[in-house]
């Protein structure tokens, strides 16, 4: 029976560099599979149905709801996102890593539904720097660009909620990478985790 593999949550407030950490981190790891969510949310250019996102109506995800199919689901800005499990669960008894990139308020709803994932949060060097990236995106109008700021000076107070804290710089992304990987490896070196093969290694 092969190890279990580690569900690796990833989230940080709008702005802080998740998505462009999480797509270098799958570059260099390809074992990783990523978690593919549903929303209810129109796509963007260049996004594709079930390799973003998996775009569905409201009344298609508001029925899996009831069918109790996501491990965490959300509203965030109007829209719901949700993780769908069944895949998740199966690739983590085969042994595979899974990497999930969600907003904070669902990787809360994770944590509580699956304990032995590894939480890790990435922050913007500073909230100067936050708000030029969430402006340079040219895609906010002034009221929807306050109230991502805002969001943001809440959802960091969520940081003591994680297992670990990673600071993401423009210019230094293969650093950010680097953290995250020694987290992974140093996760699959836990002694809980480890403990029926230690047991195992004793009887023989």
């Amino acid at each position: 029976m092969p190890d279990k593999g580690l569900l690796i949550v990833v989230s940080g407030p709008s702005g802080a560099g998740k998505g462009t950490v999480c797509k270098a981190l799958l570059d260099r790891k390809s074992d990783l599979w990523v978690s593919v969510s549903a929303t209810t949310r129109n796509p963007r250019v260049g996004e594709e149905h079930g390799k973003n996102y998996y775009f569905i109506s409201k009344e298609e995800f508001e029925k899996k709801i009831k069918a109790d199919e996501f491990l965490e689901y959300a509203q965030v800005y109007g829209n719901y996102y949700g993780t769908p499990k069944s895949k998740i669960f199966e690739l983590l008894e085969e042994g595979r890593d899974v990497l999930l990139e969600i907003d904070i308020q669902g990787a809360l709803q994770v944590k509580e539904a699956y304990e032995e994932g590894v939480f890790i949060f990435i922050l913007p060097p500073s909230m100067e720097e936050l708000y030029n990236r969430i402006l340079n995106r040219g895609s906010e109008s002034p009221e929807s660009l306050n109230t991502r700021m805002k969001s943001a000076y809440e959802e960091i107070n969520f940081v003591s909620k994680y297992n670990y804290a990673v600071i993401n710089y423009n210019d230094k992304i293969d650093d950010t990478v680097s953290k995250i990987e020694s987290i992974i490896i140093a996760e699959k070196c836990r002694v809980d985790r480890l403990k029926d093969e230690i047991l195992n290694s004793k009887e023989e």
